[in-house]
């Protein structure tokens, strides 16, 4: 292992319908990924699969650093109460099944106050019903817990960094709780990752608001829409209004220490394999 990828392991989300390791395995090693992520649920339902120990033991097995992204409809700030005991039940399994894939780390969507609601009442929600699932988490391998801000659509409850503030306050800044940063996301929301300086900016008020070693993961995704667009439309890294070299500022920031990058852009086998390559050209320099 080069000092690079011990400090950043640079990977992508894989697919996994056929068997995590079946048919992850091979994706991984095609685009080059030295970490991944994956679902281990219908990302867009509320459908709560059984794993297979079989695939789950020859993934783990892989020694990949490896995430779970639990589903999007998730939303603890909701105002319909089905969808918040769904929530519930969803996260919890992704959470324990993150465990059994030795997962370091399950990202969630913030979620919205919806319904018009106010951010407090959202917030509010937001500790009684999610805190209880972080104190479930008591074993040594259970993973952490990754808030992942949104592009900023509709009544998001955290876009800007400074939003991780009071949604850290609501979960009692709990221990197993971290950080998931979407350059995406953040670009969209209104932070100008493409000026000079604009990633250490970034990450700099990271570490002031939830303080340092908060940060989990980063997903690495150029934006198709300019800075402040609110809309999450993932590019190709260096084809989007990012552009490749600001996130050579993500290898070198203290708080990015030992932190792996996985990209979600489109292309397929061969743009992802593209987007590693040049990802881990601008690690190692």
């Amino acid at each position: 292992m080069t000092a690079g990828r011990d400090r950043n392991p640079v990977g992508g989300h894989i697919p996994v319908a056929g068997g995590l390791a079946r048919t992850g395995l091979p994706y991984a090693r095609s685009i080059g990924a030295e970490a991944v992520q994956v679902f281990v649920a219908n990302p867009r339902g509320w459908a709560t699969p059984p794993g297979n120990p079989a695939q789950d033991e020859e993934f783990r097995a892989s020694g990949l650093p490896s995430y779970v992204h639990a589903p999007y409809l998730i939303n603890f700030g909701s105002d319909n109460g089905g969808t918040v005991d769904r929530s519930v039940v969803s996260l919890r399994h992704s959470l324990r099944r993150g465990r059994a894939i030795g997962a370091r780390g399950v990202v969630v969507h913030t979620g919205s106050a919806t319904g018009g609601r106010a951010r407090d009442a959202a917030l509010a929600q937001v500790h009684e019903r999610l805190l209880p699932l972080l104190d479930e988490l008591t074993h040594d391998d259970d993973p952490r817990l990754l808030l992942e801000p949104t592009a900023g659509q509709g009544a998001s409850l955290c876009s800007w960094i400074t939003d991780l503030g009071p949604y850290f306050e609501a979960l009692s800044d709990h221990p197993k709780l971290g950080v998931c940063l979407d350059t995406c996301h953040l670009f969209a929301a209104g932070h100008d990752l493409s000026a000079p300086g604009g990633m250490k900016l970034a990450l700099d008020e990271l570490v002031s608001v939830v303080g340092p070693g908060r940060l989990g993961l980063i997903h690495a995704n150029d934006s198709k829409d300019v800075v402040g667009a609110h809309k999450d439309r993932h590019e190709n890294i260096g084809s989007g209004h990012i552009g490749a070299e600001p996130f050579a500022g993500l290898f070198t920031h203290p708080e990015t220490a030992g932190v792996p990058l996985t990209i979600e852009t489109p292309g397929g086998v061969e743009g992802h394999a593209t987007d590693v390559s040049r990802l881990k050209s601008l690690r190692d320099g």
